[in-house]
């Protein structure tokens, strides 16, 4: 069974590790529906931190789906770091990571409040769900650790983005993750945080042909690729909920 799951793990990172694409097949654009980049929670932390001129420091807690082996400097978070910056001209933003590889929503929780009080960051954007779908995780324990982390992570006075699991095709018959994104959408509610839907994001590229995430090739390159894009929706998605204008915050500095 151990061995089981941990095959199927694998598999779900592969796009951190070695994308599941020819890596020689370009995207068409990083394209994603507006209502997948917008939230009626907000990100009041993060507001107040841009709006005040900096710094904005934000922290990644997630699996290996939020690395790249080998390339590091263009996961998700390190992409995400270099498009507020951009976005956000003269913002000090600083994008770190702490890696849980292999824990559940559970194992995470516990120690999400020391963290944040150590690291004092303005946002935490908690990935989760992955491991605890492919272990069959009881949901209202799921439910109970996301409720228990969120919780802590507001305590220690940060902002929290909840973003669920990545998608795969290719294992889609072999795990159903659909109750854990359902809880996870029902916590972030309860707290009143935004949900940053990955699953669906890369669902709808596969669909549309963006990225062929069902392709046995694997190279590096897609996934660079794939993180990319997730880098620039989740900048995009951060922004909408605090509810900044990057234009009009130009026009004050000047």
């Amino acid at each position: 069974m151990r061995a089981g799951w941990m095959s199927v793990l694998f598999v779900m990172a592969g796009l951190s590790a070695s994308a599941l694409a020819r890596a020689d097949d370009p995207p068409k654009s990083c394209d994603v529906p507006v209502y997948l980049l917008t939230s009626d929670s907000p990100l009041p932390r993060v507001s107040a931190a841009i709006k005040a001129g900096g710094p904005l420091d934000i922290l990644v807690v997630g699996s290996r789906s939020s690395t790249i082996a080998g390339a590091e400097g263009e996961a998700y978070p390190a992409r995400l770091q270099a498009m507020l910056r951009e976005k956000l001209p003269g913002i000090a933003v600083s994008v770190s990571m702490e890696l849980a590889p292999r824990k559940t929503a559970a194992d995470v929780a516990s120690g999400l409040g020391k963290l944040a009080q150590a690291k004092k960051p303005t946002l935490v954007v908690w990935q989760t769900g992955t491991v605890d779908a492919i272990r069959s995780v009881d949901v209202d324990s799921f439910h109970d650790a996301l409720d228990q982390g969120v919780t802590a992570l507001q305590n220690a006075g940060a902002d929290v983005v909840l973003m669920n699991m990545q998608y795969s095709p290719r294992t889609e018959t072999m795990v159903s993750p659909t109750s854990y994104i359902d809880n996870m959408r029902v916590v972030a509610q309860q707290h009143d945080v935004p949900l940053f839907d990955r699953f669906a994001i890369m669902n709808r590229w596969n669909e549309t042909g963006e990225f062929d995430l069902f392709s046995a090739v694997r190279g590096v390159g897609l996934a660079k690729r794939v993180h990319d894009c997730l880098g620039r929706a989740l900048s995009a998605f951060v922004i909408d909920a605090a509810h900044v204008n990057p234009a009009e915050l130009g026009t004050r500095r000047r």
